[in-house]
């Protein structure tokens, strides 16, 4: 382990100068047969673009709050990156009403209106798409997010002490993020590069964003993250853990 990596955002740039062509999130949502894999590389230019977006059309900033309305989904993994890559607190199912910027997903807009700062919405459709109609009062973030840098520098450093995630009720710094998953992932079976642990939590608790980004990111491996996992029937997990050469599983 690097003891420079004292956020988020330095993992995963650890992970890319390591090896930027491995597998990094492979989702699965099983309500509609989506799969998407992603790259360190492609993951990171998805966060680069993100954070350009939250930092520079949203002026979010260290300690501001982004309340995320979201599932565990690829794009809420890049939405926590870009929110650690800024220094704003990705607050998971956070109040609208207190937050500085709100992301949305389809099913949670009346929600977030009650957030008088910057609205995104996303519409969690296949490969990333629109919604065919956006949401009045706010950013369609598939339509924001393509025309972003592909690099990110942040206006200020980023503090490893300062307030980095709030989930469940519970508040983390940066540096207790990076600690608390690498604390974790021995439990979680993940032994370093090759590791592949296929996640069905939610992301709706520490122990679902522990298993489905941070502690794989931690690790030096990779995430299976599958959502409505309990709509697959036995037999189709196990050659999906079989064909995604699956080391280990938490749902």
């Amino acid at each position: 382990m690097n003891a420079t990596e004292r956020t988020p955002a330095d993992l995963l740039r650890s992970a890319l100068a390591a090896d930027p062509g491995r597998p990094l999130v492979t989702f699965y949502d099983d309500a509609t047969g989506e799969r998407v894999e992603l790259s360190v590389a492609t993951f990171a230019n998805w966060v680069a673009k993100t954070a350009n977006l939250l930092q520079g059309d949203l002026a979010a900033g260290p300690g501001d709050r982004v309340a995320l309305l979201l599932p565990a989904h690829w794009q809420t993994a890049v939405w926590l990156l870009a929110c650690a890559s800024v220094g704003a607190v990705a607050d998971m199912d956070g109040d609208p009403a207190a937050a500085d910027v709100v992301v949305s997903g389809p099913g949670t807009l009346d929600a977030a209106r009650a957030c008088s700062g910057e609205r995104v919405a996303l519409a969690l459709r296949p490969l990333g798409g629109r919604f065919p109609q956006p949401p009045e009062g706010f950013l369609d973030y598939a339509v924001e997010v393509p025309g972003q840098g592909d690099r990110f520098a942040p206006f200020a450093p980023v503090d490893p002490e300062g307030a980095a995630l709030i989930v469940a009720g519970a508040e983390y710094t940066a540096a207790e993020v990076v600690e608390q998953a690498r604390a974790d992932a021995p439990a979680l079976d993940l032994t370093g590069p090759g590791s592949r642990l296929l996640s069905g939590l939610p992301y709706d608790t520490w122990q679902g964003l522990s298993a489905g980004l941070y502690a794989p990111l931690a690790a030096g491996g990779s995430v299976v993250l599958c959502r409505n996992l309990d709509r697959l029937p036995e037999d189709a997990l196990a050659q999906r853990i079989e064909s995604e050469r699956v080391t280990a599983t938490a749902r």
